[in-house]
């Protein structure tokens, strides 16, 4: 196998190129049914490395039991739909939906009478998660293939939102959450799981396009991060979830060897790239 690592560079000017790069990633991913630790090529993937993966970011054995087949691709950061307190008959939004995971499992909750709404700007995710929503008779689930930062989505037409680990792929993260405030109706809430930073990443990493569509470099840091949010019109900011991310998940093959052809590890940023998952709340009136 080619090891050689390409040394793509970011250009951080060029918002739709980096879109661009995230959509060919995630699409490879949907189409080889996997290899979100790691690039499709390297075999070190599968259900059982995928299923810790998971479990590692807080979905639980019954979680992923109710699963079809092909919905967990080892992605995310966390499992934010627990957090939600959704109720029967209820309106969720996901952003960033990928083979649909978080929508299939909000959609047990929401029950028939309830809607779920999954946005994606991947095709190749949209296909995967449509089939797998019929896998699972989630008749009350719709994807919708779109961009975060003009979603297809009414005004004022959603009880709850949630994203997991993909806010931070977005470049301009602040027209997100006008989003998110735009489509919520009054008193609505949003539990997200993203990452953030405290500190700065290693040039090298922060430099590195492989290192953005893993999900490391285009990372913001947490105050600006939540300044944009609050900004945006949402509130009432409660933080559920702060780990490390590089502990507790495993780094992308990918990142992991321009790493070590730039002769970094895990230490160097470890305690930097955080996992958060937080609850925000839009104006009661």
């Amino acid at each position: 196998m080619n090891t050689k690592h390409p040394d793509p560079k970011l250009d951080t000017h060029d918002s739709e190129g980096i879109v661009r790069h995230v959509r060919d990633r995630y699409g490879a991913i949907a189409k080889a049914g996997g290899g979100g630790c790691c690039t499709t090529d390297t075999g070190c993937c599968g259900p059982d490395t995928e299923r810790a993966t998971a479990i590692g970011i807080g979905y639980t054995p019954l979680d992923l039991e109710i699963l079809p087949d092909g919905a967990n691709l080892g992605l995310g950061c966390g499992a934010p739909v627990d957090h939600l307190d959704l109720q029967p008959g209820e309106t969720m939004l996901d952003l960033g939906s990928g083979a649909g995971i978080d929508a299939i499992l909000a959609a047990r909750i929401v029950g028939p009478e309830g809607h779920v709404i999954g946005i994606d700007m991947t095709p190749e995710m949209i296909t995967r998660a449509r089939d797998n929503a019929i896998a699972a008779s989630a008749g009350q689930v719709e994807f919708r293939q779109g961009r975060l930062e003009e979603l297809p989505v009414d005004d004022a037409s959603i009880d709850a939102v949630t994203s997991n680990c993909v806010i931070n792929l977005v470049p301009d993260k602040l027209k997100v959450f006008r989003e998110i405030r735009r489509v919520l109706r009054p008193g609505g809430r949003v539990v997200v799981a993203d990452i953030v930073l405290d500190g700065d990443l290693p040039e090298e990493i922060s430099n590195d396009l492989l290192a953005y569509v893993g999900c490391v470099a285009g990372a913001m840091e947490r105050e600006r991060y939540f300044g944009m949010l609050e900004e945006a019109g949402l509130g009432h900011v409660e933080i559920l979830k702060d780990v490390d991310f590089l502990a507790s998940t495993k780094i992308p093959a990918d990142v992991q060897q321009m790493m070590t052809a730039r002769g970094l590890s895990a230490s160097d940023v470890a305690g930097v790239a955080r996992s958060v998952t937080y609850r925000a709340l839009a104006p009661a009136e």
